[in-house]
């Protein structure tokens, strides 16, 4: 079973602005090959990745540092973003395409998270979090989310855990 510590929000009216962080994390960082998803609401590296920093759920730790893969953004701070709780630091993977993120906490502890793509349907959203999240996740990134987006209505409850 899944824990997902912040469920995510989806804006279903027409017309209204996407509200509330689209994240869920596993229930125990480091077991598994990613450490859960995150499906922001546009390809704005700087908007999304503020309301990423800004939202995370406290209790995990506080966001120092954030790596990222660029083909997954229309565009990309350098070296270091303004946040509520003064500056984060931001580098990228050269040539990278693995649809991840590193977030690097205080601690420096590091969680995993795939980067769900924005123009996902909701059905699609919602199995690549819940398959990022699940304990036993043995999958990349980019095999995650080429296999929701093309049998999401398809993949069995179990699909996720080691050795499926």
């Amino acid at each position: 079973m899944t824990t997902a510590t912040a469920p995510p929000t989806i804006s279903t009216a027409p017309g209204l602005e996407p509200t509330g962080l689209r994240l869920r994390l596993a229930a125990h960082q480091g077991h598994d090959h990613l450490d859960g998803g995150w499906w922001p609401h546009s390809r704005d590296l700087s908007a999304e990745l503020r309301r990423l920093v800004d939202d995370f759920p406290p209790e995990r730790g506080r966001v120092v540092r954030v790596l990222y893969s660029p083909p997954d953004w229309d565009n990309r701070p350098v070296r270091s973003l303004p946040v509520a709780a003064g500056q984060v630091k931001v580098g990228f993977f050269p040539h990278d395409d693995t649809h991840l993120v590193h977030l690097t906490m205080s601690d420096r502890s590091v969680w995993l998270l795939a980067v769900v793509p924005p123009g996902f349907s909701a059905d699609q959203g919602e199995e690549a979090l819940l398959a990022a999240a699940t304990s036993g996740n043995q999958h990349s990134a980019a095999d995650l989310l080429h296999t929701v987006e093309g049998e999401a209505a398809s993949v069995p409850a179990d699909h996720w855990a080691r050795g499926s």
